[in-house]
């Protein structure tokens, strides 16, 4: 008979200034035991960290054997990140919701952007949120029984009835029964709400918000992201996007609650994404806002936190700056804000000529306007009729995190050869931004 071989634990990413980059764990070792326990999964790998000393063995890439004596405060992780090793095969999501933004992709883009993942594994891993609705009791209770925390809830709305119905799946009204139970054991969440007008929005979207806030400080934050809607929804409920009056609205609305909760609580709570204000055309506030940026993958203070370095960088920037000639790329959504970011630099530095370029997205249709979602296709048609200079800069979140690749499978070199460009990808760094625009060779 043969026996099931046991997949090594590789590890993938070493945190900055982590225990693990200290104990000089690389990616590409892999973890051997905690404990001389073989974690079988992520919440194994989480309960057996949950102590103030560890023996963790790592086996090095030269098949040398470490083991290392660790002390650590109860909740301090390791600063590691997995290969496919602690998962088996990623759950996909049983839900069919009438927001699914992969169900309004078109056909013929690469197959791993059809895959719907509602994996709780993933959710501790890289902080994913997931519905909660395709857990089986016992996995409930074993992340209760573990502790393993804080737990990122995609939540639309604390309505029974019209939860069953957003996401199409009778196990979606019990939400309130598991945050609750979650609370009871103080156990620390997030939450997510994706607002579809006439849905979730207004009075529903009210009592959501309060619910949610009388579990707080379990339920430590809220984000209110917008639906997206691109031009592929044949065959789907209907949905549409929100007006400038009702993002201002949703935008009342949720001032209302956090005005409530920072006098009780000393917190805004809740926190509506970038697209609100800008759709809504009022200014996105400053970082203080945001309280420490922890709903920023939402989309929840990217532009703030993102203006606010890039006009830090820039007033500190002592070095002269050679004559330079430079293109910026980016999305409608966030293209005034990199408009003045632009005015700024070349206000200081009148050497170097920008040009910022507005892309519009054809391939999924006006409606999407983040940066995030920009094709390779739509980025070499805009950018050969308008006249970009040979050094051009894009988001890096316009190509898959780990390789240099658009949504619509152009690679990066294929922008490059077609636009005849040196074509850079950049973090949503404000400060390296800077440097790099001041420091580049064209």
């Amino acid at each position: 008979m043969n026996e099931k071989k046991t997949k090594k634990i590789v590890i993938s990413e070493v945190e900055v200034n982590s225990i693990a980059e200290e104990l000089d764990i690389e990616p590409g070792d892999v973890l051997v035991s905690i404990n001389n326990k073989i974690p079988k999964d992520i919440f194994d790998y989480y309960y057996l960290l949950n102590d103030n000393e560890i023996v963790v063995e790592i086996e090095k890439m030269s098949g040398e054997i470490w083991e290392l004596e660790i002390e650590k405060e109860l909740d301090e992780s390791l600063g590691l990140s997995f290969e496919q090793g602690l998962l088996d095969e990623p759950k996909s999501c049983n839900n069919k919701c009438i927001f699914c933004f992969i169900d309004q992709l078109p056909r013929g883009m690469r197959h791993t952007l059809y895959f719907k993942d509602d994996d709780t594994r993933l959710s501790f891993m890289h902080g994913n949120y997931v519905t909660l609705t395709n857990l089986k009791e016992e996995e409930i209770q074993r992340i209760i029984d573990y502790r393993i925390q804080p737990i990122n809830i995609s939540i639309h709305t604390t309505d029974p009835e019209l939860r069953r119905q957003m996401l199409n799946n009778k196990n979606a009204g019990k939400i309130n029964d598991l945050i609750q139970r979650f609370a009871d054991k103080n156990m620390h969440m997030n939450g997510q709400i994706v607002l579809c007008p006439e849905i979730n929005d207004g009075d529903n979207l009210i009592k959501t918000l309060n619910d949610l806030s009388g579990h707080y400080p379990y339920m430590e934050t809220v984000s209110v992201v917008p639906v997206g809607i691109t031009k592929f929804r044949e065959k789907l409920s209907h949905l549409r996007s929100f007006t400038k009056e009702e993002c201002r609205k949703t935008l009342k609305i949720i001032r209302d609650v956090q005005d409530n909760m920072l006098s009780k609580h000393n917190t805004r709570f809740v926190f509506p994404s970038d697209e609100f204000f800008l759709k809504a055309e009022i200014e996105i506030p400053e970082k203080e806002y945001y309280e420490g940026f922890n709903q920023l993958e939402n989309g929840v203070g990217m532009m703030s936190f993102f203006i606010n370095d890039c006009k830090e960088a820039i007033a500190k920037a002592t070095s002269p700056s050679s004559p330079k000639e430079i293109s910026l790329a980016t999305g409608v959504l966030a293209y005034e804000d990199i408009l003045d970011i632009s005015e700024l630099i070349m206000l200081k530095y009148p050497d170097i000529k920008i040009k910022v370029h507005r892309i519009i997205n054809e391939f999924f249709g006006e409606k999407i306007t983040v940066t995030g979602l920009i094709t390779g296709r739509d980025l070499i048609d805009q950018l050969k009729s308008s006249s970009h200079y040979n050094q051009i800069f894009i988001p890096s979140n316009m190509l898959k995190h780990d390789e240099p690749v658009f949504l619509d499978d152009l690679s990066l070199d294929d922008v490059r050869k077609e636009l005849k460009a040196n074509v850079t990808p950049q973090d949503l760094d404000g400060f390296s931004f800077i440097k790099n625009i001041l420091e580049s060779n064209i």
